[in-house]
């Protein structure tokens, strides 16, 4: 049982012997050793580190332990753990006027190293190393369903307990007592002879002083920004139960969002900038699921074009940004998660991302985008605009087939923007291994969707006719009518692609005298070609790419056919997918790395266009992404 306030310094002042849950220190204890013990009794049960106990026969007026201040040492500990570690730290003043300090330390929800790197943790008596046998289960341990030692029912705000009430009418203990709901909620759990609140119902109900003393990293940053720049224009600081800073937040977004009609029959469909459903689903999974251990706090960036969602502590074990929409759910805090899917604002069975997807796919706008690190993950929801023929295709389409799944959204959506891809590319968007696609894909040709095009190595997948003439989209270069001779969009290896840059002539490449942000986009700085010359530089890409695409002429009567091939006339509107790759990545060879602006400048393409290339080059493992942010985000070849 762990500690607490009231049970470690008695009214009559008598102290707790020294045990399991509790450790006494001299006064002049230094902040490694301090730091030593209360990392471990986190790595134990908890309890309370009393400091200045061996002082408290000295007279009153001599030295005690008031000269220690609680802030101080709250910080001393924090900092020496690596930021793992927040204790609660007061002074006690006891009969004779000594006053001792108390230092409450919570249970670790996974085992914390020492400041030397140690790990350990108190027996009862001293500190001893812990094994990896013994430290497997605390890692398991749930931080929100930990008991604060000095936490109290005065932590909690009755009509914060009140709004929990009214999110979760439909939940069987809705019309309980509230003491009796939080109960059945598992948000109040006995602990030293009465009833306290767990981390997971402070966060969900607490006062703001509570908030502030046990969890102040559950605080959230909300920044406006009136230009893709990374200056901001406001800011607004959030510390409040979790259903008050969804109402908070929504009110911060709504007032900046706005939203464009769709006519569809008789019907109108409203396509936000930022839809509801889909930003409020996001900041409830990262509110949901950060990681509370971590002393940093949420961060809201809301530009013109996207929302980013900044949030500590890296996707849960094994989830990454290629397998988030297969993987099995995984949750960091099981019982705050828990106790919001009970009250309706989660789903249990974890189908938030895929809910997220379906809705953005569905307005015609791209697919959310994850970026991890190794502690924390950024989600973008990017507005730049939307494919409202899309719209009113999907609405139709939904009419017809009654419903249309998240991956035959996923396949639509993506060749809607790249007019083709390979089975391997839709793979890759749908997160499945390539030979789970074959009877999605069959399933969509059956229905008209989409059409093989090509043969051989060069196969691909477009959109039918119809779904094309529905979409108001140009026919492709090349059909199933009419086979693909030579592929257009080879996927060339990065040896291939240096070699052969090698033989070719290399344009001169030169910086700008004076850069100039674009407006609108979602901001780099304008780094690349000289603002005088940008069609002959595209011309010298475009011819370089074009030499880099040939593939090597075989011999025997298969050169001729190769020849012929070659000598079709192409479509000059602009340069081909193959051919933006093949650019991005001479870029990156001629300049060390490439940027957006740079294959922007280089391929007369609009932000969006030259980031999904360069995210594409980053999936094949052919570029490796630099920078953290939209802004500086710099790609140079993988070696």
């Amino acid at each position: 049982m762990t500690l607490d306030a009231a049970d470690a310094i008695s009214p009559l002042g008598v102290l707790p012997l020294a045990g399991p849950t509790c450790i006494h220190l001299p006064l002049n204890v230094s902040p490694q050793d301090l730091a030593r013990y209360a990392v471990g009794l986190a790595n134990a049960r908890g309890g309370t580190v009393l400091v200045g106990v061996d002082v408290l026969d000295l007279p009153a007026a001599e030295r005690d332990a008031g000269e220690l201040h609680p802030l101080m040492v709250t910080h001393a500990i924090f900092e020496l753990s690596g930021g793992r570690l927040t204790v609660n730290v007061q002074h006690h003043r006891l009969p004779g006027g000594a006053r001792v300090l108390a230092v409450f330390v919570p249970q670790a929800p996974y085992v914390l190293a020492a400041p030397d790197g140690s790990v350990i943790a108190w027996d009862g008596a001293h500190l001893v190393p812990v094994t990896p046998s013994e430290a497997e289960p605390v890692a398991d341990q749930d931080f929100t369903a930990v008991v604060p030692p000095d936490a109290s029912l005065a932590d909690l705000d009755p009509s914060e307990v009140a709004r929990l009430r009214a999110l979760g009418r439909r939940a069987s203990a809705s019309n309980l007592p509230d003491l009796d709901f939080l109960q059945e909620l598992g948000l109040l759990v006995p602990s030293g002879g009465a009833l306290r609140p767990t981390l997971a119902a402070i966060l969900l109900a607490g006062t703001p002083a509570a908030l502030r003393a046990h969890v102040p990293q559950s605080e959230v940053c909300f920044y406006h920004h009136q230009n893709s720049d990374v200056e901001f224009q406001f800011r607004e600081d959030l510390l409040r139960p979790i259903p008050a800073l969804l109402t908070r937040l929504a009110e911060l977004i709504q007032a900046r969002n706005r939203f464009t009609p769709v006519q569809v029959g008789l019907f109108r469909i409203e396509v936000w900038d930022q839809d509801e459903a889909v930003y409020r689903e996001a900041l409830l999974n990262a509110l949901t699921h950060r990681d509370y251990t971590l002393r940093d706090a949420v961060h809201v960036h809301h530009f013109p074009d996207r929302l980013e969602i900044m949030n500590p502590g890296g996707l849960p074990g094994g989830i990454t940004p290629g397998n988030i929409l297969r993987h099995q759910p995984k949750r960091r805090n099981p019982l705050l998660a828990e106790v919001l899917a009970r009250l309706g604002l989660v789903e249990r069975a974890g189908v938030g991302v895929d809910k997220m997807y379906s809705l953005m796919l569905r307005h015609g706008k791209e697919p959310p985008e994850f970026t991890t690190y190794p502690d924390s993950v950024t989600l973008a929801l990017h507005s730049p605009g939307f494919d409202a023929e899309f719209v009113r295709f999907v609405a139709r389409k939904q009419e017809e087939m009654q419903t249309l799944s998240l991956d035959v959204l996923i396949v639509l959506s993506l060749l809607a923007r790249e007019g083709e891809a390979t089975r391997a590319a839709l793979a890759r968007a749908l997160q499945l291994p390539e030979d789970r696609t074959p009877r999605l894909l069959r399933g969509m040709e059956d229905h008209a969707l989409i059409v093989k095009a090509g043969v051989g190595r060069g196969i691909a997948y477009i959109l039918t006719d119809e779904v094309r003439r529905a979409l108001g989209r140009e026919r492709p270069t090349h059909s199933a009518a009419q086979p693909i001779k030579a592929p257009q969009t080879p996927e060339l290896p990065l040896a291939v692609v240096a070699e052969s840059l090698g033989e070719c002539p290399r344009p001169e490449w030169t910086a700008p005298e004076r850069t100039l942000p674009e407006s609108g986009a979602p901001g780099l700085p304008e780094v690349g070609v000289q603002t005088d010359q940008p069609a002959a530089n595209r011309a010298h890409a475009q011819a370089q790419a074009q030499a880099v695409e040939q593939p090597p002429v075989p011999a025997g009567p298969s050169r001729r056919k190769a020849r012929s091939a070659a000598r079709e006339p192409r479509d000059t509107s602009g340069p081909s997918a193959a051919e933006i790759r093949a650019i991005a990545l001479a870029l990156a060879r001629e300049r060390g790395r490439v940027r957006n602006v740079d294959l922007r400048e280089a391929c007369d393409l609009s932000t969006q266009q030259a980031w999904r290339t360069l995210r594409r080059l980053v999936q094949d493992d052919l570029l490796r992404k630099l920078g953290t942010g939209t802004r500086d985000a710099a790609y140079e070849l993988r070696h």
